[in-house]
């Protein structure tokens, strides 16, 4: 039984630092930029993408964010059912887009603001053509183009099923329009370029499209609530890859592929430029006066004097819901990080959401669950309990062995393999099942932490915010009771003063320590400790109508 306990405390410290350890990876301090990272922008403070680094046709370099912002720029306006979006006629950039189906923080009625242009801090959604005759060529003496907009403010009417959005700008004897396509109900938006040549000579265009962020400031994280803010982006070979701020400040990220996408992450929300998937194109990464880009470049557009072209690539901006990530690219669904259990977290996911699909409630459906996981584990429950008494009934027998052996532990060893042989009891019994278990633990752990389905989800009575922790710290106080109660009914065979306080105080550390976590996930294991005390004493009560359990053992 000591070796049992042991062995358990061991696998619950290693899972510890394996989630402190990617924690830090994840979640720690940013380093500082370096002198040799601020010498990749010009002197104009402009960001660099030469065709000597992507390995293309010869092309301009793109604007640095905001080069080129004059007094002229005007704000477009544009409202669905579940967007609010404002659009720079600069650049034809979105610096602001809000959530109006997502409240900042719960009852406030306030929007869930997700990308913004503010002082000291920016997360905007840049796009343009550079190349030969791009007018986002930071060669070009006017910097961004001043798009024109025929209207400043757009609505989703009822029953609409599309709302174009149009820029237009005439460059080099190309005219262009650029549009922002919305869909009811839907936060992918579809921005396409409509091209047409009217000079009498070739034209040559390269579509760019990315992601900047303020690397200092945004949302709060904690070690109890994590929030990962920073890039990740999924290649043809590599579906999902986190690319944090630290990565882009070490390295600037340069990968060819077929499709692929590239996002910025922040917890329950995902923003991504998905571009053309049948088309070659060039992912990258770069550093900016403090701010992270990751963004995607397509291919080379040839347009003959009198000839038209379409370049088109989808933005999203929204929740992580699995479904509509996963139908925009390959890996995009995966910015829900379950983490290396995601094999095991998206079956429990599917599950949970069948079951909320019923009972209408995600704090029942998290009990559903637990009832559910812990009825098909038992068959390891029960083997672990019935093995953990049954090495306490042997007990008294291990004692006279270590009496009689005291002097001579080459003889003891052999001497409890022989007791051990002889009752037919395995000392590991009741660690495997333990150590089985633990993955759908933590599984379930991520699968609580990462759906934004259980935010701002309400369960009953004073749980009005699954992903919140208690207000009232009730459920884990009752986590620690449950506790206890388990202890009792397993009384302690440890014999080391320090090691038996440690075991009596674990219920209350363990209580302190879920006052952080949010309150489904507290539910879950609140769920799950009763249903072990139920399993507990059914097994006991079973062993002992045949003898083989004595809980004065």
């Amino acid at each position: 039984m000591d070796s049992q306990r042991s062995i358990l405390i061991i696998a619950l410290a290693f899972v510890s630092f394996l989630l402190w350890q990617q924690w830090h990876k994840d979640y720690g301090p940013e380093p500082v930029v370096s002198q040799t990272q601020t010498e990749q922008l010009d002197s104009n403070g402009e960001l660099q993408l030469s065709a000597d680094e992507f390995g293309t046709q010869p092309v301009a370099t793109t604007p640095g964010p905001d080069a080129g912002i004059s007094r002229h720029e005007q704000l477009v306006t544009v409202e669905t059912d579940v967007l609010q979006v404002k659009i720079s006629t600069r650049g034809g950039d979105i610096v602001s887009l809000k959530l109006p189906q997502y409240e900042l923080t719960k009852d406030s009625q306030t929007p869930y603001v997700m990308m913004r242009r503010q002082p000291g801090f920016d997360f905007i959604a840049e796009s343009g053509l550079i190349g030969q005759h791009g007018p986002d060529d930071s060669r070009n003496a006017d910097g961004r183009p001043l798009y024109h907009a025929s209207e400043l403010s757009f609505q989703l009417g009822d029953g609409q099923q599309e709302l174009i959005v149009p820029l237009h700008y005439q460059h080099q004897g190309l005219e262009i329009e650029k549009r922002f396509i919305f869909r009811p109900g839907q936060y992918d938006v579809r921005v396409e370029y409509l091209l047409r040549n009217t000079s009498d000579e070739v034209r040559v265009v390269q579509n760019y499209q990315h992601l900047l962020q303020t690397i200092e400031g945004g949302r709060d994280s904690s070690f109890f609530m994590p929030i990962y803010r920073g890039a990740a982006y999924g290649t043809q070979s590599d579906r999902y890859k986190k690319y944090s701020f630290k990565d882009m400040q070490k390295s600037n990220l340069s990968i060819p592929t077929l499709g692929g996408w590239a996002a910025m992450l922040e917890h329950y929300f995902v923003a991504a430029w998905v571009p053309d998937q049948e088309a070659d194109n060039q992912l990258y990464s770069r550093v900016n006066r403090g701010r992270g880009v990751i963004g995607a470049l397509g291919p080379v557009v040839q347009l003959q004097p009198g000839q038209d072209a379409l370049i088109s690539t989808t933005f999203y901006a929204g929740p992580k819901i699995q479904d509509n990530l996963a139908e925009l690219a390959n890996g995009l669904d995966l910015t829900v990080d379950y983490g290396f259990l995601w094999f095991i977290s998206q079956p429990l996911f599917w599950l949970l959401t069948l079951i909320q699909g019923f009972v209408v409630n995600w704090g029942v459906a998290i009990i559903l669950i637990t009832i559910v996981v812990k009825g098909v584990m038992y068959p390891l429950t029960k083997i672990q309990y019935e093995s953990m008494a049954k090495m306490r009934n042997l007990k008294p027998k291990i004692e006279d062995l270590q009496a009689r052996y005291k002097d001579d532990r080459q003889k003891l060893g052999p001497a409890m393999m022989e007791l051990y042989r002889k009752e037919k009891v395995n000392p590991m019994g009741g660690c495997l099942p333990l150590l089985l278990q633990m993955p759908i633990f933590l599984a379930l752990y991520w699968v609580f932490v990462e759906s934004v389905e259980l935010r701002h989800a309400p369960f009953m009575l004073w749980i009005q915010d699954l992903s919140a922790p208690d207000p009232w710290f009730i459920l884990p106080v009752l986590f620690g009771a449950s506790m206890f109660m388990m202890q009792k009914l397993t009384p302690m065979t440890v014999t080391d003063p320090m090691q038996r306080k440690l075991m009596m105080w674990m219920p209350v550390a363990f209580s302190v320590f879920f006052i952080w976590f949010p309150s489904g996930l507290v539910l879950y294991w609140l769920v799950s400790n009763l249903i072990s005390l139920a399993q507990m004493l059914y097994i006991y009560r079973g062993m002992e109508k045949k003898g083989l359990h004595s809980r004065k053992a």
